[in-house]
């Protein structure tokens, strides 16, 4: 009778879906972070730090993967493909997320399609600044001195923000400065710094050894709000400069393949915001002159909502032939 009431529980129970069986909490086995830019970038520094603190918080490895290459498509395409089981995430930023829309004819990846949100981060303000020989101090007088003269505005690649200041700058004067493209923002600045450039806009911390020698003078910063750590510098809608293209925000983005179960995309959320608190991500952010640490999943998917069609309406703008 026992050995009979035995079958039919094992019968009962092979009946039963797998996850009904035995469904082991998550996470109980290493997380792989895939970050579509390669590593020393702010993308690459918040993935290994937020990574860090999610391993310590869950007891599980977090492992980081640089898989770079065409503005991202190579590691979002990655991430597509992967089990949405709360195993892989990736870490990438706006032009992934949203200018490559725009920027290619064709992605591997769908943006709005095949991504769960994640977290938010705040990437800070994108200053513009001068070569130390310009004699101005804000925008008006760089648009009066420009007119005078051919001027080179140094970017960070075509449809980067670098590009979209400057052309919005020349439709806004009707300037005709020419935009100079680089890959990345090292070399952008050491010519901004040699006066090969005269005007450029990039992250707070790559410009800040030029500023502190006083190669580069920063005349605006973009968003409403002025920075924490350059107090006296006004925004361009100080300025009078109210375009959009002035309000949008660069940004880090977390995002998960489609499909991840809602509770392991809300943990997840929960912990970034958590790790934004800490002494350690706090450093961070202070370097980099950044304001605020990780927003939550409903920010980011207000971010998106918001500020997506700003920025694609401001990347058209730019004619860029897509590749």
């Amino acid at each position: 009778m026992i050995f009979r009431r035995n079958l039919l529980c094992v019968g009962a129970a092979a009946m039963l879906p797998a996850p009904a069986i035995a469904q082991a909490p998550w996470p109980n086995k290493p997380i792989k972070i895939v970050v579509t830019y390669p590593p020393g970038g702010l993308t690459d520094v918040f993935a290994r730090a937020y990574g860090d603190y999610v391993s310590q918080k869950t007891g599980q490895p977090v492992v980081v993967e640089n898989k770079a290459g065409a503005a991202g498509a190579i590691g979002a395409e990655l991430v597509k493909q992967a089990p949405p089981d709360g195993y892989t995430l990736m870490f990438t930023n706006s032009t992934t997320m949203m200018q490559n829309k725009v920027l290619f004819k064709k992605l591997p990846y769908d943006p709005d399609k095949d991504f769960t949100l994640v977290a938010w981060f705040n990437t800070g303000h994108l200053p513009t600044a001068v070569n130390k020989d310009v004699p101005v101090n804000n925008i008006p007088e760089f648009a009066a001195w420009a007119k005078e003269r051919k001027v080179s505005a140094a970017t960070y690649g075509a449809g980067s923000y670098a590009h979209v200041v400057a052309a919005t700058l020349n439709k806004h004067y009707g300037l005709t400065m020419e935009p100079v493209h680089y890959r990345g923002e090292a070399l952008m600045w050491q010519d901004m710094a040699s006066g090969a450039v005269q005007i450029a806009s990039g992250s707070y911390a790559t410009m800040l050894p030029f500023v502190q020698s006083g190669a580069v003078k920063v005349i605006a910063v973009p968003t409403m709000e002025r920075m924490k750590k350059l107090p006296n510098v006004p925004t361009y809608y100080e300025q009078g400069l109210t375009e959009k293209a002035f309000q949008v925000r660069g940004w880090v983005g977390c995002a998960a393949p489609v499909g991840t179960p809602d509770a392991i995309v809300q943990k997840l959320s929960d912990l970034m915001v958590e790790g934004g608190k800490t002494e350690r991500i706090q450093a961070i952010i202070n370097t980099f002159g950044i304001d605020e640490a990780a927003r939550d999943r409903a920010y980011f998917k207000k971010v998106i909502d918001d500020e997506g069609p700003v920025w694609l309406e401001v990347i058209k703008s730019l004619n860029i032939e897509p590749q």
